[in-house]
């Protein structure tokens, strides 16, 4: 991989523990691990891993509340996770997707399987975080046009002051100053045909994001779409 990516690797089961550590630093990702529950919170503040395996049964913390305490911890809620356990019960996968995790292994495991679900999570989550920048710098252009239409509704006040300023002058000075006035009010009317344009095409902008975001599906629930989509592909 061209970037190495970390991963926090949490399990009771110290053979798991090594073999995870061993294999996965092969293959060029950066291992943290431990084998109690409540030390997890901990080790992905420090660590900030981009996935985290989790096991469900561990002493401390069991899996399923280190997965609500990290979701429901907005620094923290988007790292990944799959779920690694020895129950296969259809209700405990459910369960597990429905917390909010990203993949769901029962043990026995085979490796390759395993490494396979590790590439096409981080991958997704990439997808996510690319998806998430693009929201944003959309919602900064919004922010803008918004910001320059206001801005452009206080300097047309202004230019009309300056016309009836403009008029007042004209009532009371000779020719050679009323000609140039005159071209000066030549001027203003230039600028207001730009301003005009620019008012009509923020404002044009500005409509078709309304219409767009009818149709718009937030990035929550969009991950989680794709989410259920992966998951009735995986099982």
């Amino acid at each position: 991989m061209s970037t190495q990516k970390k991963i926090l690797i949490a399990d009771d089961d110290v053979i798991n523990l090594d073999f995870f550590d061993v294999m996965l630093s092969k293959l060029g990702f950066v291992v943290e691990k431990t084998d109690n529950g409540n030390d997890v919170m901990e080790k992905v503040k420090k660590f900030y891993p981009d996935l985290i395996i989790l096991d469900n049964i561990m002493p401390g913390l069991t899996g399923w509340e280190v997965t609500k305490l990290l979701k429901n911890d907005p620094s923290f809620s988007r790292i990944p996770i799959i779920m690694l356990s020895v129950l296969d019960d259809v209700k405990d996968k459910v369960a597990g997707f429905e917390a909010g995790v990203d993949d769901y292994i029962t043990k026995p495991f085979n490796f390759t399987e395993v490494l396979a679900r590790i590439n096409a999570v981080l991958r997704n989550h990439e997808l996510f975080n690319q998806i998430a920048v693009r929201e944003t710098r959309l919602a900064l252009a919004e922010e803008l046009n918004i910001d320059l239409k206001e801005n452009l509704s206080a300097f047309v006040g202004g230019i009309d002051e300056l016309d009836k300023a403009i008029s007042i002058i004209c009532e009371n000075t000779n020719q050679e100053t009323q000609n140039l006035v005159k071209q000066v009010s030549e001027k203003i009317i230039s600028v207001r045909k730009h301003i005009a344009a620019l008012d009509a095409r923020i404002e044009k902008t500005i409509n078709e994001w309304e219409n767009l975001k009818k149709d718009e599906i937030g990035l929550s629930v969009l991950e989680n779409k794709i989410r259920k989509h992966l998951h009735q592909e995986q099982h």
